[in-house]
């Protein structure tokens, strides 16, 4: 199922949401996928964040820009 990033923007906390492709445009087109930390339905998804795993340990990137990992420099 996939995994989609939205950022409130009462708050400012980022939060994932996971459901199916038409359940995440369904709750977009209603106004109803909610902040997790303030309740707020005032989001919107961002686009472009990735993870890494690479042996134990997590790289992360929360996008938000141009080039290859969202701030222009390579990870």
């Amino acid at each position: 199922m996939p995994t989609y990033e939205f950022h409130c923007k009462e708050c400012g906390y980022y939060f994932e949401f996971f459901a199916s492709i038409s359940e995440k445009e369904r709750k977009a087109k209603e106004h109803s996928i909610a902040c997790e930390q303030c309740g707020s339905n005032k989001v919107e998804q961002v686009f472009g964040g990735f993870s890494i795993l690479t042996g134990t340990q997590v790289r992360q990137n929360t996008g938000g820009g141009s080039g290859c990992c969202g701030g222009g420099a390579c990870c």
